[in-house]
């Protein structure tokens, strides 16, 4: 089995997940940022991780699984500010799984990351009262992911793989 794990990173959020990922999988792999990655040919399972931007998955990240995920078996991961319990992270989820309708979406896996300051600073001084409350998720995501949700990320990956067929 040929397995990729491709990544979108801005703040090191996804790369650290795309990461944990990759060490777990015991097959011929390979990693690399999204922005490399040419075609999905050749390989039996793709990981692709990204940030969630503004309730939607990043928009080169969209692009990328509409255009070059068709009849691929495509596991996502994805990062984002929000704790993973709210209601609103589900529907951010449901955002990013709508860019996969014609793949084989294999698995899905979410989790916490920091909130960049600057991202922070932003919101904060938005006239927009919900980007206000979202920046207050900033104090709270402060070193996310931590190691609890990159372990988790590390059994997701061995279980997609097992699912597919893997060892």
């Amino acid at each position: 089995m040929k397995i990729l794990v491709a990544y979108l990173s801005q703040t090191g959020n996804t790369k650290r997940v795309a990461e944990a990922i990759y060490e777990q999988l015991e097959a011929e792999k390979e990693i690399k940022p999204l922005s490399e990655v040419e075609s999905l040919e050749g390989y039996d399972l793709a990981f692709i991780g990204f940030p969630i931007h503004a309730s939607n998955p990043a928009a080169e990240a969209k692009a990328f699984l509409e255009e070059k995920g068709k009849g691929k078996k495509i596991a996502i991961f994805v990062t984002h500010a929000a704790p993973e319990d709210q209601e609103e992270t589900r529907r951010y989820l449901e955002n990013c799984k709508a860019c996969l309708c014609e793949a084989d979406l294999v698995g899905m896996f979410d989790c916490q990351g920091e909130l960049a300051q600057s991202i922070i600073e932003l919101l904060a001084k938005s006239d927009n009262p919900r980007h206000r409350q979202f920046a207050e998720y900033g104090p709270q995501t402060k070193g996310q992911p931590d190691e609890s949700r990159l372990e988790k990320a590390r059994a997701f990956a061995r279980q997609v793989v097992q699912e597919c067929g893997g060892a």
